[in-house]
């Protein structure tokens, strides 16, 4: 079993090692996320940060940790005044580390938050392009992100009506947060999902 160790955060009347995994925090996932087109955005979040964490020598479960619970409270409360401030309590009231909490909320834009780590940054900028990417996904005859072009992507991106919720501003700030081309970050992101094409219902229809 993966584990997360984050030193010396107070909690509590004490200090030490808090310890946090994958399997509980799925657990938590699935606990507050029924809808299986959120649960799969989480798990597509999560193979981005994976891929990032990789890519970037960072700790790969951490990482995949924060992917998986950055929307976690967002079913049953998704207003601004309740996500996802609801789903740090819930963190903190389960010993999740000040790192892993403070990513989730700065990607919430409206919370005016400054995302001062590239944990922060990398969740922040595969957000909206993960959910962008399924969608172009779900539009093509094969159902498969393995068919999935970058071409393809930049094209939707123009296109107002298509997937009209994602905000292609977020995608562009995001990527120049981590300082690569829009073109490098979906090339990286179509990639990730790639790799978990089969846990997110993208491997195509037969």
């Amino acid at each position: 079993m993966a584990t997360v160790f984050a030193e010396d955060y107070e909690y509590g009347d004490g200090k030490g090692d808090i310890l946090v995994n994958r399997d509980e925090a799925l657990n938590l996932l699935y606990e507050h996320t029924k809808t299986d087109s959120l649960r799969k955005h989480a798990l597509g979040v999560e193979a981005a940060m994976r891929y990032y964490a990789k890519k970037y020598g960072e700790d790969e479960e951490k990482w995949s940790i924060v992917g998986l619970l950055h929307d976690f409270d967002y079913e049953a409360t998704p207003d601004p005044k309740d996500h996802p401030m609801r789903g740090a309590k819930i963190l903190e009231e389960n010993g999740y580390p000040e790192d892993i909490i403070y990513a989730i909320k700065s990607h919430a834009t409206y919370l005016g938050l400054k995302r001062k780590s590239l944990m922060d940054k990398t969740l922040f900028a595969v957000d909206e392009l993960v959910g962008f990417i399924t969608a172009v996904t779900l539009v093509r005859p094969s159902k498969s992100v393995l068919d999935v072009k970058v071409s393809s992507v930049k094209k939707k991106m123009k296109a107002i009506a298509f997937a009209r919720a994602v905000s292609r501003e977020d995608i562009t700030e995001g990527a120049e947060s981590l300082d690569i081309s829009v073109e490098d970050h979906i090339v990286n992101v179509i990639e990730a999902m790639k790799g978990a094409a089969a846990e997110l219902g993208l491997a195509g229809e037969g």
